[in-house]
C-alpha cells in the first residue's frame, strides 16, 4: 500500500478526493525484456476487469524525467482498484535510481542506447543549446518509441507496428493468409473499423471470412486502411495474380467460343502463337482476356474463306438474307438494306430513305442522320415495315461501369448464357475516377431480344449504366 504521506501529496497536486484515487493498493511486476511488459500487459487485462481510462503506456511515451513504465488499473479482489506497473529491471533501476542507472549498465556493457539519446536530449536543453525549450521537451518527452505502438493477439503475444497502423496492418503482420481474409476486427472486444488507429496496449482480434478477397479500396491513397507499405506489397501482389488469372480464364472461353462460332478447330496453337507473337498459351490467353487481342482478330483468323458469317445453327446471315428483311409499303421486290449508322433491329419504329442506285436503305425512326435530313430530301422517305424471316443484326452496346477483376468475363458470360454472338469488343479504362468504358457489337434477331439481354447486363456486379449506341 501506498504510505500516507504519498497519498496526501497526491490529492493535493491533482485535488483529487479519496474515491478518485485508484493507486491505493499497487502492484509492480518486472520482466526481463521490453516485448514481456506488453505480454504481462495482456495477461493482466484477460484475468481482471480493467478500470476506464486508467491505462498509461510511459514505455512509449515517457514522462519528462525519462521514467518508463506501463501502469494499467484493474478491479482486484474484494472489487477494489489495483494499480499494476509493468517494466523491466534496467527501467525500475532508472526509476529509483535516475541518471545514475546509466553508468551502471554502461559499466556492465548493458547500456541502453534510447536512454543515451534521452540522456544526451537532456544535456542539451541543460546547457542552453536549443532555444526553442518547450519545443524540444516535448520532442525530448515523445521520442522514445514515439513512431511505433505494441498490441496484443488474443492469446496475448505482443505485435509491434507502426504508429498510425490499422487491425488491417495488423492482421497482415500476423499472418498474409490472415490479412487476405480479413472482414473485419475486435479492439478490446469491441468492433472497430478496419481504418481504426491501434494504441498500444488494445487486444486486436481478427474476424476473417472462408476466402481470400482483398479489397481494391485497401490500396487507395487517403482511405486510411493501410500504413504499412509491407501490407499494401501484399494487398497488391495478391490483385496481380488474380487479375492474370482471370483474364488468362475469360481468354480461355472468348478463344473456345470463337472456334465455335466459326466451327474451326483446325487452327493450332503454334498456329495462334506466330500469328499473335505469344511465347505459350498462357501468355495468348492473357492477351485475350485483357484484351489486347480483340475478338474481331480471332474472328478474322477462324472465319473459313467461303463465309461471310459464323455459323449459329440459324442460316448465315448474307447481305442479300439481310436486304430481304425490310419492304416498303404497297411495293414489293424492293432492294432493301440495313443502315450502317443506326443498326435497326426488327422491332425498331424505322423509315425507309431511297438511295439512288441502291435502293431503300432502313434506318432507326430517331436516327440522328434521319432527324437532320435537309428538307430537300425530305421525299426520299417512304414508310417501311419489317420482313417475317429471322435473320442475325449487328448491334452496338455502351457500358459504363466501375473497374473491377472479372468485369469482362461477367459481361460476355451473360452474353453467351443468351445464345448471342460477340462480333467486337473495344474496353477504355479511366484511371482517374476507376470507370471502365465498353463498347460491344453484338448479333441479336429483334428488338425483344436486345433489351432482355441489356436487362441483363445492368444486373452484373458493378456496372453503372447500360446504352444501346446511336453510332
Amino acid at each position: 500500500p501506498k504510505h500516507i504521506y504519498s497519498i496526501w501529496k497526491k490529492l493535493q497536486k491533482k485535488n483529487l478526493t479519496i474515491e478518485e484515487l485508484y493507486d491505493l493498493r499497487a502492484l509492480r511486476v518486472i520482466v526481463p525484456d521490453l516485448g514481456s511488459c506488453y505480454t504481462v500487459l495482456g495477461i493482466v487485462h484477460t484475468h481482471w476487469p480493467t478500470v476506464p481510462k486508467e491505462f498509461d503506456d510511459y514505455i512509449a511515451s515517457p514522462k519528462p524525467n525519462g521514467y518508463r513504465s506501463l501502469h494499467t488499473v484493474v478491479v482486484g479482489p474484494q472489487d477494489k482498484p489495483v494499480e499494476i506497473q509493468i517494466r523491466t529491471q534496467q527501467m525500475h533501476d532508472y526509476a529509483e535510481l535516475g541518471f545514475a542507472a546509466h553508468w551502471r549498465y554502461k559499466e556492465n556493457t548493458g547500456e541502453d542506447a534510447a536512454l543515451q539519446n534521452a540522456i544526451n536530449s537532456l544535456r542539451g536543453l541543460l546547457e542552453g543549446e536549443h532555444h526553442d525549450t518547450e519545443g524540444n521537451a516535448s520532442s525530448f518527452k515523445t521520442s522514445i518509441f514515439s513512431n511505433r505502438v505494441f498490441v496484443l493477439t488474443p492469446k496475448s503475444e505482443v505485435v509491434e507496428l507502426s504508429k498510425g497502423a490499422t487491425p488491417l496492418d495488423f492482421a497482415y503482420a500476423v499472418h498474409t493468409e490472415v490479412g487476405h481474409r480479413c472482414r473485419g476486427a475486435k479492439v478490446n472486444g469491441l468492433i472497430v473499423p478496419l481504418t481504426y488507429q491501434l494504441q498500444t496496449g488494445e487486444q486486436v482480434e481478427i474476424l476473417t471470412g472462408k476466402r481470400a478477397a482483398p479489397s481494391r479500396d485497401w490500396m487507395t491513397a487517403g482511405r486510411g486502411y493501410l500504413v504499412s507499405s509491407n501490407s499494401r506489397s501484399k494487398v497488391r501482389a495478391w490483385w496481380h495474380q488474380q487479375d492474370q488469372q482471370d483474364n488468362i480464364d475469360a481468354g480461355r472461353r472468348l478463344l473456345d467460343q470463337a472456334r465455335k462460332r466459326w466451327s474451326n478447330k483446325s487452327i493450332t496453337l503454334a498456329e495462334l502463337l506466330t500469328r499473335f507473337s505469344q511465347a505459350d498459351e498462357d501468355s495468348l490467353l492473357l492477351a485475350i482476356g485483357r484484351g489486347d487481342i480483340r475478338v474481331t482478330q480471332l474472328d478474322a483468323l477462324m472465319r473459313p474463306p467461303a463465309e461471310v458469317r459464323p455459323q449459329t445453327g440459324k442460316k448465315p446471315l448474307t447481305p442479300s438474307k439481310q436486304d430481304a428483311e425490310a419492304s416498303v409499303l404497297g411495293v414489293k421486290n424492293l432492294l432493301t438494306r440495313v443502315a450502317k449508322c443506326c443498326k435497326p433491329v426488327p422491332g425498331d419504329d424505322v423509315v425507309g430513305y431511297i438511295t439512288l442506285g441502291h435502293g431503300v436503305t432502313v434506318h432507326r425512326r430517331d436516327c440522328k442522320n434521319m432527324e437532320h435530313l435537309p428538307e430537300s430530301r425530305l421525299n426520299r422517305l417512304v414508310e417501311i415495315d419489317w420482313g417475317q424471316e429471322a435473320g442475325a443484326y449487328p448491334v452496338s452496346i455502351k457500358i459504363s461501369a466501375l473497374d473491377r477483376s472479372g468485369l469482362l468475363r461477367d459481361v460476355t458470360q451473360e452474353i453467351s448464357s443468351r445464345k448471342i454472338n460477340l462480333i467486337r469488343s473495344e474496353t477504355y479504362t479511366d484511371i482517374a475516377t476507376e470507370q471502365v468504358k465498353m463498347k460491344l457489337s453484338v448479333q441479336v434477331k429483334d428488338n425483344e431480344q436486345l433489351e432482355k439481354l441489356m436487362v441483363q447486363l445492368r444486373k452484373v456486379k458493378s456496372v453503372l449504366e447500360v446504352q444501346r449506341a446511336h453510332s
